[in-house]
This record gives structure tokens, C-alpha cells and sequence, in this order.
């Protein structure tokens, strides 16, 4: 098994400057989308899926807004139930299994939670916990995920609860509750996967190409890199910007909302074979989620909290954040987490679509009970705009895009066969386990992990880590700059590894990974 790159389906700069070319040399194609994130990189692959023509284009990089700020968990809708919104939570479910068994295995794999039953949780709110796991459950079922992908939830002893958590404060600690969800290796990753799927389709994916005027028969854009202007004329029009969407077109009001992660070092932790579900006080339905990771690190979070004012392209969080979230945290740890202990943060903007009535400003003013189901909307020149949401349900949001815009604009196009067509280096779970490769980079790259493995025999350096103490090699990274579309020191540090998390790694790494751009694309650094 050589894992060689899909045809067709490596991003590279010299790709981007030909498909920059092509998309703006007068040409009509079928379909233009502007934003790259999950939504917009999902409908791209839909639509070229389909057979249509499609151009795609994203001011920054792949996955440069919300989609790299998530808790990299892809859910099973339960919070949704107990708002009683059935068909959020039913649509999370198929979704979190057509990702885990079908597109996506190398990417998505099962995650257990602990809920543990401390002093702070009464007796009634665990067993309303425990029948929400037990409704996740059905729903699981109803969504024919398989359970060999998603074991039963079940009750722990405080001897398993330990186990399972060691860092837990053992005083009052009556037991536990085990649950288990979808988990991503890197959300950032799923939307360099798309893109590079609906490349090899056909699509022209364009970072670093801004849309400065949109309408329905195409976009102005400007070149990022160089400066220049041009224009894309397209037969249909998806604005999937997200929390930006209404900068383009008139009429739509999405109210971000602020979701808050520290990060940790596992050590300062301890071990956790399981991540934790932590009750927040006062609330019924909400959790801070601690998310250990494979590379000796820890999220917490996360926060829902309104913004107001602009909307910024990279999100601050600020220290009333980090403070709930660490006073959180110290409910339930043996041994406190201080503020000197986070090494990093990080704040992503859901893009929720605002229903509230203009004349009435102070209702819904929580984002939280804000319901995440997604709309697509045609504003009056005919533009479709796809807005709410949330990572897990992507596909479906970037398949009734693309409905929308065949319908309305009578392109000639099937079905959407994205419920059970691979990402590439998606593999059954059997085929995954025999690629001859690290399980770390199978669980990154799929059946490609070979071939990322491979450019290491060429020059030894590169099998070296860039930064001591973590796992990313400089092979993952010149594979990124021939691969995966990557420009810059920047789309390599915070979004085709997560280095650049913690300042202090991405500023040792800064120099090594600086030296390769340049060397790779012979144009020198552009450092963001």
C-alpha cells in the first residue's frame, strides 16, 4: 500500500495560480462558493460531486474561521433533545454516522465521557443525565450507527470513575456516568479533506482570494497575494462565509456566539483515558467538556457567550473566559489547574442565524438557547446563502445548498451522493488498520499516511520533529505545502498542524517551518 495522493486531488500554489487563471478568464461555470470552511469546502465537493462546474474561494486559508475553532467533537445531537428540538438531534445523529462509518473513519472515531458524580451533582440531576445518555443512545440507534462504532453508555463505580479519570478529586465521588460521541482528530483536517475531495472532482479551490462584491450571476474578487482584481461569472451562487455572511449580502443577521477552549499540557492534568463531562452550576443541560488529546495536550471548554460589535477575522477570548472555565475545572480536580498552567486558547464564533423580532432586542438574549438548526436563504437577486448550523451536520447543510441553487437556477445535476462517498484517505476500519504507517498519521492522513511517511526516506531532516516534545514531523508539513494547499508559514502552524495552539511551540517552530516555505515554493516566506 503506497498511499499515494488521490488523482487529481493535491492543492498546491502552482495548482492555485493555474485554477486562478482558468476561473476568471471569461468563462461561466456552474457554481461559485465563497468560504472554505466546513460548510463551504462541503458544498464545493456536493456540487462537483454532482458533476457541475465549481470555483471556490476563501479570503484566508481552508478552515481559517470557525471550522479550526470547534471542540473537534462531531455530536450526537442529546443537547438538542432536551430543548426538544427532535430534528436537530435526529440530523446530528445520521450525520455523526455517515462521518464515523462511511466519508471520514481515518478522521472520526468513538470518544468516552465520564460525568462524574461529585457532591455538586444531586441525585436527581444524575439520573436526569442518566436518561439522556440512554436517549442518546436510541438515538444512535435510529440513526443505524452501528454499536460496535459506539459502545452503551453505562454507570461507574468510583473505582471505575478513577480509572477512567484519575485526576479527579476522590472525596465525595459516588461513581460515575459513561457516554460516548464522535470525535475529530482535527476539525481543521476534515476541511482539508473536503477540499482536497472536490478537487479531485474537478472543483478550483482558491485561498487567499477574497469576494469584494457578490450577486447572483458570479463575484469581483481580488487576488490576496498579488493585489490584482478579477471577476468570476458563475451560473449559480452559494455565500457559505459564515459568521460573515451578512458582510456579502443584505438582509441576513447572524448572531455569533463565543465558544471558549483553554489549552493545557497533559502532565499539568494527568493522565485521562477518557475525556470529562463537568455539570456547570446552575445549569441543566450544560457541560464543560475536557478533551484530552493525542498530542500531550488538553482542551477545556467551552464558553457560549454573545458577541457584540464587528466580527473579527481570529476571534481574542477573554480572561473572564479562562477564569470560568479554570473555576469549573477545579470543581472537580484532586490537584488545581492555576492560570500559569494554560499554555494556550482559543475562541471559535458559531454562526447563528438571529430570529429575533428588531422590535424586540432583549429577547433570546442568551446564544444558548438560540437553536442550531441551519437555513438556506435566496436573497432577492437570487444569491443562496447557507447560515447556522454546526460542524457535525456540514454535509447536510452543503447538500440543501446545493439543492437550492440547481432548483432555482435549473442546473442539470443528480442526487447528492456525499452521504457515501469517501474523503480522501478514507478507508474501511479493516483496511485503516493494515496501512504501514504510525496509527498517529493514519489517524491524519488515511491511507495517504504511507506515502507522508515515505518523504522522510528522501531527506532524513524531515522524519525529525519540528518542535521537541511534539509529534509533528517536517514530512507533514512539506506535504501540506505540496498537497494541501498551504501557502505560508500560518496555514501550516494553525490549520495543517495545530502548533501554533500554544504560542511558545509556534514561535520555536516559527524558524524551521519559515526555512521550508521557502525552499518549497521559492517565493521566500509571507509570515501572517
Amino acid at each position: 500500500m503506497t498511499g499515494t495522493p488521490a488523482a487529481g486531488a493535491s492543492l498546491s500554489a502552482a495548482r492555485r495560480t493555474r485554477d486562478l487563471t482558468e476561473a476568471t478568464d471569461g468563462r461561466v461555470v456552474d457554481v461559485l462558493v465563497v468560504g472554505l470552511g466546513a460548510t463551504g469546502a462541503g458544498a464545493a465537493l456536493d456540487a462537483a460531486a454532482r458533476g457541475l462546474d465549481v470555483v471556490a474561494v476563501d479570503a484566508h486559508d481552508l478552515a481559517f474561521g470557525t471550522s479550526r475553532w470547534s471542540s473537534k467533537l462531531i455530536h450526537g445531537g442529546l443537547r438538542y433533545l432536551a430543548s426538544a428540538q427532535f430534528d436537530v438531534a435526529h440530523e446530528s445523529a445520521v450525520e455523526r454516522g455517515v462521518l464515523m462509518e462511511r466519508t471520514a473513519p481515518h478522521l472520526v472515531r468513538a470518544q468516552p465521557f465520564v460525568l462524574p458524580l461529585t457532591g455538586l451533582v444531586s441525585r436527581g440531576q444524575a439520573a436526569l443525565a442518566w436518561a439522556g445518555f440512554r436517549a442518546g443512545d436510541a438515538l444512535r440507534l435510529s440513526a443505524r450507527t452501528a454499536r460496535a462504532t459506539l459502545p452503551a453508555p453505562r454507570r461507574l463505580s468510583p473505582v471505575e470513575t478513577r480509572h477512567l479519570a484519575p485526576a479527579l478529586r476522590p472525596a465525595e465521588l459516588r461513581g460515575g456516568l459513561l457516554s460516548w460521541d464522535g470525535r475529530l482528530t482535527d476539525d481543521a483536517r476534515l476541511v482539508t479533506a473536503l477540499a482536497r475531495t472536490a478537487a479531485a472532482r474537478g472543483a478550483r479551490i482558491l485561498t487567499r482570494v477574497r469576494a469584494v462584491e457578490l450577486s447572483a450571476s458570479g463575484a469581483r474578487i481580488r487576488d490576496e497575494l498579488t493585489g490584482e482584481e478579477g471577476e468570476i461569472r458563475a451560473r449559480a451562487v452559494i455565500n457559505a462565509s459564515g459568521v460573515w455572511a451578512g458582510d456579502l449580502v443584505e438582509g441576513i443577521r447572524v448572531r455569533p456566539s463565543r465558544g471558549t477552549h483553554l489549552v493545557l499540557r497533559s502532565q499539568d492534568i494527568g493522565p485521562l483515558p477518557a475525556g470529562l463531562h463537568i455539570p456547570i452550576p446552575g445549569e441543566t443541560n450544560r457541560f464543560v467538556l475536557v478533551l484530552p488529546q493525542d498530542d500531550g495536550r488538553v482542551y477545556v471548554g467551552l464558553t457560549d457567550e454573545p458577541l457584540d460589535g464587528p466580527v473579527p477575522d481570529v476571534p481574542e477570548v477573554p480572561e473572564t473566559d479562562i477564569g470560568f472555565l479554570l473555576d469549573v475545572l477545579g470543581s472537580v480536580l484532586d490537584v488545581p489547574v492555576r492560570r500559569s498552567d494554560v499554555v494556550g486558547a482559543f475562541a471559535g464564533l458559531r454562526p447563528l442565524l438571529d430570529t429575533t423580532p428588531t422590535a424586540q432586542p432583549g429577547a433570546a438574549s442568551r446564544t444558548a438557547d438560540i437553536s442550531r438548526r441551519h437555513a438556506v436563504l435566496t436573497s432577492p437577486d437570487g444569491v443562496v446563502s447557507v447560515v447556522g448550523g454546526k460542524l457535525t451536520t456540514y454535509r447536510r447543510m452543503a447538500e440543501d445548498a446545493v439543492n437550492a441553487v440547481v432548483d432555482a437556477r435549473g442546473l442539470t445535476a443528480g442526487p447528492s451522493p456525499t452521504a457515501t462517498l469517501p474523503l480522501v484517505g478514507a478507508a474501511a476500519p479493516r483496511t485503516l488498520a493494515a496501512v504501514r504507517a504510525p496509527r498517529r498519521l493514519v489517524q491524519r492522513y488515511g491511507t495517504e499516511a504511507p506515502a507522508v511517511l515515505a518523504l522522510a526516506d528522501q531527506d532524513p531532516r524531515l522524519g525529525e520533529p519540528v518542535v521537541p516534545g511534539h509529534a509533528v514531523t517536517g514530512a507533514e508539513l512539506l506535504w501540506a505545502l505540496r498537497h494541501e494547499g498551504a501557502l505560508d508559514e500560518a496555514d501550516l502552524l494553525d490549520r495543517r498542524t495545530r502548533i501554533g495552539l500554544v504560542p511558545a511551540d509556534r514561535a520555536e517552530a516559527l524558524k524551521a517551518v519559515r526555512g521550508l516555505v521557502g525552499e518549497t515554493l521559492g517565493t521566500g516566506s509571507r509570515t501572517r
